[in-house]
Formats: structure tokens, C-alpha cells, sequence
């Protein structure tokens, strides 16, 4: 039944968003919204310095005119998960819930936690004067260099033993190895993100689409064992993509996203510190980590703008 309500939310707000009016005048500061074109800044500076993510375009039959064709949504596909939710230890030290007036269930407000906050005042640019060069040459650093190639750190030697133990292990049930020494396999679930414009809530909005170790659609109980159980079926809920055809796909719904980023602007603020709109989408990344916890996808630990 809530999975039905959910839907029928999802459509409703899918209407509403039809006829919002586009936000053409900067919010962030005030509010912690963004513009489509804010929106767009925030995600070129994600795909500069986070190349696993890219711009995709989608149904064309879906393109939403506020923004540009080629920029519709985010994507980052493969992103391991080799843990459900219910094998770490969840508790409530490290952040508080805002609570909502409405059967939304609220959100956790992880601001609050240290290390959240330590990272976000650590996120400022090099100098205010490149704040004015445009996102693509804001801090150039080491993340321009070319990545170097796997291949010259490969040993020859140890690539032929590791093929001779796969050749071994073939047909064997490693459950059933253990006293060989063959144990502790972990079976890896991937995820594929996705991060769409909400423009009824003028907020980024993430969407998951999860497959097991060989590469089959996990189903929406599934899913829901890689979602916080204090978030599954009310913050995470399942409904379908506004660019990609097909069946309900699991979305972190942004009726909060506002809100919590205005609470991270004036704590950093209250640091002696500025925010600017081109860090929203990293900082959003790390704030949607106390939903999905085992998906591995923020590579922005050491990131600094």
C-alpha cells in the first residue's frame, strides 16, 4: 500500500513540477535552492573534478527545455555496494532528524555530524579571484594529469599465478572450500546513479538502479536492503525516472534537500566561511551518504576546492 501512495504522490508532483514556473533569479544563500542553470554549473564542476560522472541526455521524447539537451541528468554507472544496510552498525550519534509536518518521515539532517562538517568547511576555493574563472579552470591541479595506465604496474609473473588459481577454483563451490582456504567471497552488487533537476523542489534529486554479481536487475525488496532502514519507503521511495524509460527505479526524495543545504551554508557561514553554488552537487553527494551508506560511490574524501 505505501509503495502504491508513493506512486500516486510521484505523479502527482510530477504535474505540479509541469507547471511550476521555471526559477530564473539565484536562491542559494537564501534558501539552499538552485536554478537549472545553477544546476548545471554545479554539475560541470562534479564532472571536472569527479570524471566517473557524466552528462547524458536521455528519452529525447523527455527533454526538459530548461535545460540544455546535452545536460539533462548526471550518470555514474558500476558503483559498488558489497554490503547490505543491515550489516553495519547504524546509530544515531551523528545525526539528528528535522522533522517534517507531513507523512514525508522527515530527514536526517547530517550537518550536524563532525566529520560532514569538517569536510564541507574544508571545501573553499584556492582563492576567491578563481572563483570568476569559470568552473572547468577553477584549481587546477593534479586532477588534469592523465591517469596513468594499470597496465605499466601489472606484473607478468603475478597475472599468470592468479590465472592458474582461477583455473583451480573453476567448478569448485567456495562455500564448501573453506578448508582449503578459500572463504570470505564477497558478492558485490553494482548501482548506477543518476542525478536529476527537480524543478517543483529546485533541488538536485538522486536516483538508483541496482544489479546483483551477474549483472540482473535487482528487485525493489532488493534495493531496499542497501537503503537505511530509517529511510526506506519514506525517503527512499520507488517511482519512475524522468529521462529513462522503464519500470520505478528507487529515488531519495528531495523535499528536504532545501533545507539541509541551507542548514550546511550557515554553519560553514558561521565558520567564517562561503559556500559557493558550483560546490553544491559534492556537497549534496555527501550528505545523501547517511541514506545509502554501503554504495561506495563518494571518491570526494580528500577533494578540496
Amino acid at each position: 500500500m505505501s509503495d502504491f501512495l508513493n506512486a500516486v504522490k510521484g505523479k502527482a508532483l510530477s504535474v505540479a513540477e509541469f507547471f511550476t514556473p521555471v526559477l530564473t533569479e539565484s536562491k542559494f544563500k537564501e534558501t539552499g535552492v538552485l536554478t537549472p542553470h545553477e544546476f548545471v554549473i554545479a554539475g560541470d564542476h562534479l564532472v571536472h573534478h569527479c570524471p566517473t560522472w557524466s552528462w547524458s541526455t536521455g528519452d529525447q521524447n523527455k527533454i526538459k527545455p530548461y535545460l540544455p539537451r546535452e545536460k539533462q541528468f548526471l550518470v555514474t554507472k558500476n558503483v559498488a555496494c558489497s554490503k547490505r544496510c543491515k550489516e553495519i552498525e547504524c546509530t544515531d550519534m551523528c545525526e539528528t532528524i528535522i522533522n517534517s509536518e507531513d507523512d514525508d518521515g522527515g530527514w536526517v539532517d547530517t550537518h550536524h555530524a563532525s566529520s560532514l562538517v569538517e569536510q564541507v568547511q574544508e571545501m573553499t576555493l584556492c582563492d576567491k579571484s578563481s572563483a570568476s574563472k569559470g568552473v572547468t579552470d577553477v584549481c587546477e591541479d593534479d586532477d588534469d594529469e592523465e591517469a596513468a595506465d594499470m597496465d605499466d604496474y601489472v606484473d607478468a609473473d603475478l597475472i599468470e599465478e592468479q590465472d592458474e588459481a582461477v583455473v583451480e577454483l573453476k567448478g569448485k563451490d567456495p562455500i564448501k572450500e573453506k578448508d582449503d582456504g578459500i572463504e570470505n567471497i564477497v558478492t558485490t552488487r553494482t548501482y548506477d546513479l543518476n542525478i536529476t533537476y527537480d524543478n517543483f523542489y529546485r533541488t538536485p534529486r538522486l536516483w538508483l538502479c541496482g544489479y546483483d554479481e551477474n549483472q540482473k536487475p535487482l528487485t525493489i525488496e532488493q534495493m531496499y536492503e542497501d537503503i537505511s532502514q530509517d529511510h526506506a519507503k519514506k525517503t527512499v521511495t520507488m517511482e519512475i525516472h524522468p529521462h529513462i524509460p522503464g519500470g520505478p527505479m528507487a529515488s531519495v526524495h528531495p523535499c528536504r534537500h532545501a533545507e539541509v543545504m541551507k542548514k550546511i551554508i550557515q554553519t560553514v557561514e558561521d565558520g567564517g566561511r562561503e559556500l559557493q553554488v558550483h560546490t553544491y552537487l559534492i556537497i549534496f553527494l555527501k550528505f545523501v551518504q547517511a541514506v545509502i551508506p554501503t554504495i561506495e560511490y563518494d571518491y570526494t574524501q580528500n577533494f578540496t576546492m
